[in-house]
């Protein structure tokens, strides 16, 4: 049955295509741009198609339409063409997925062609990579809590279900390994239900990607998620392509077949790069360092795909990674991010060159939709006063650290001296963890606790006496797990 059905999709495919425009006529060759002439009747976003002599086949996307004129970008470059031999195909459709269960498990291009080397997806039917953003009166407020087991964030910046939170690197910090540490541990509380995971690769070298793949088939994780990689060398134009790919495929997994689905999309600098080249081989006027004008609007049309619908019980949650040039957070690819997505986890150089994994900075970082998911019912019910205790505390310790540093630690309080040393004992212990560590939430929240056994009582102002009465005293249990209470 399944070698009828891919029979009676590649006689479908071939009816498009013999269906399809043909023009032969270009008229200027510009980069991965080529400039077509006589194309009465193409729209923007159709697939393109362009034969060689030789009888190789590139795919292209209209970029712009100007009467009879089109702008096409190539996705596998314009090097070796011969204007005078080359023939052009409009194919009357948009650059499309196909998706079927088949795809879990399975490793593909940045365009959604196969890449593992298995045999090919036999499509239930193909959708069109630009997808929909949600209609904002159809969402469902983000609530449930997704477990990590990464310390920093479940306790301190937690993710929900349906919430856009990126995570802002720099170059040659760990951010990689963290998103394979995610990959493999997360997981939603208390349900059986279907949990997924959509992972796209943006520029990546061989050996990032042959990282990744390793890291998920040792630890199991390949057969749940679904992986799509651009690599470094290969051409510029798929990278625009590979993030909306995968979310097309997120959403059919989400919305279809009900499954929680996590995305991460690295690394959002490469794709927003490839897009300045683009806009620079169109001689577009260049916005803030250089980047097109409409960057934020696009990364909107990428981010904006996550989220939940009433009525459907799957979700998309994105965990987008970039990395800032030279740190910097007001650059504009990190700065427009952070309009879009609700926070951003950010890292520290500082607290990687001090051997700290993963270094994220608690003071810089922020969940907006953390409160949303924790506390009575979601995690704990001392969670929420205990991560707002444990940032005060952490933030005053800080600001000894800076005091320390002028006047010298004789010069400091004892109090100053307690938080100093609650500081430094939270960036140790609580921050920093196994690259294989899965913490549970109840693990994280004891752990706490403990911490903060080391400042005098009366420094503790933030959680309320009650919650104070029943876990100020109480045994540690550091195995305590994730159940919830």
């Amino acid at each position: 049955m399944s070698s009828l059905l891919l029979l009676l999709y590649n006689n479908f495919m071939k009816q498009i295509i013999h269906s399809a425009r043909e023009f032969k006529k270009i008229g200027r060759i510009s980069g991965p741009l080529l400039l077509v002439e006589g194309v009465g009747g193409a729209s923007y976003g159709e697939l393109v198609e362009i034969a060689l002599p030789d009888g190789s086949l590139r795919t292209a996307r209209v970029l712009e339409i100007e009467r009879d004129t089109g702008l096409v970008q190539v996705f596998e470059g314009t090097s070796g063409l011969d204007p005078s031999q080359t023939r052009i195909r409009f194919l009357g459709r948009g650059v499309e997925f196909g998706v079927s269960p088949d795809i879990l498990g399975r490793v593909f291009t940045g365009l959604g062609a196969v890449r593992d080397g298995g045999p090919e997806i036999i499509p239930d039917r193909l959708i069109n990579i630009n997808g929909y953003q949600i209609n904002p009166t159809r969402r469902a407020y983000p609530s449930e809590f997704i477990q990590t087991g990464i310390s920093a964030i479940d306790a301190l910046n937690s993710i929900v279900r349906g919430q856009k939170l990126p995570i802002f690197s720099g170059a040659g910090l760990p951010h990689n390994l963290l998103a394979t540490q995610i990959v493999k541990q997360a997981r939603i509380l208390g349900e059986e239900e279907k949990f997924g995971i959509v992972f796209a690769c943006m520029g990546i070298t061989y050996e990032e990607a042959q990282f990744f793949l390793t890291q998920f088939e040792e630890a199991g994780a390949l057969e749940r998620s679904v992986v799509f990689i651009n690599l470094a060398d290969e051409p510029a134009i798929e990278r625009i392509a590979t993030p909306r790919v995968a979310l097309t495929a997120a959403e059919y997994l989400a919305f279809e077949l009900n499954m929680h689905v996590m995305v991460i999309l690295t690394d959002m600098t490469n794709y927003a790069e490839a897009l300045r080249e683009i806009s620079a081989a169109r001689n577009e006027i260049p916005g803030r360092r250089g980047y097109p004008s409409y960057l934020y609007t696009d990364f909107s049309t990428i981010y904006e795909r996550a989220g939940r619908i009433k009525g459907k019980p799957g979700s998309i949650t994105q965990m987008p990674i970039l990395t800032m040039p030279e740190d910097d957070k007001t650059h504009p690819i990190p700065d427009l991010t952070g309009y879009i997505t609700e926070g951003q986890i950010i890292f520290s150089r500082t607290l990687h060159l001090k051997g700290i994994y993963p270094p994220i900075d608690i003071l810089t970082s922020l969940s907006r939709l953390r409160d949303k998911g924790i506390g009575r019912g979601a995690t704990r019910h001392d969670h929420p006063s205990l991560a707002s205790q444990l940032f005060a505390s952490y933030a005053r310790g800080k600001e000894a650290e800076e005091l320390a540093m002028v006047l010298g630690e004789a010069a400091l309080t004892d109090s100053d001296v307690s938080h100093l040393n609650f500081a430094r004992m939270f960036e140790q212990e609580f921050i920093n963890q196994g690259k294989n560590e899965n913490r549970g939430i109840n693990q994280t929240l004891d752990l706490g606790w403990k911490l903060l056994r080391q400042l005098p009582r009366p420094d503790i102002k933030r959680i309320p006496p009650e919650i104070m009465e029943e876990f100020w005293n109480k045994q540690d249990n550091s195995e305590s797990g994730d159940d919830q209470l």
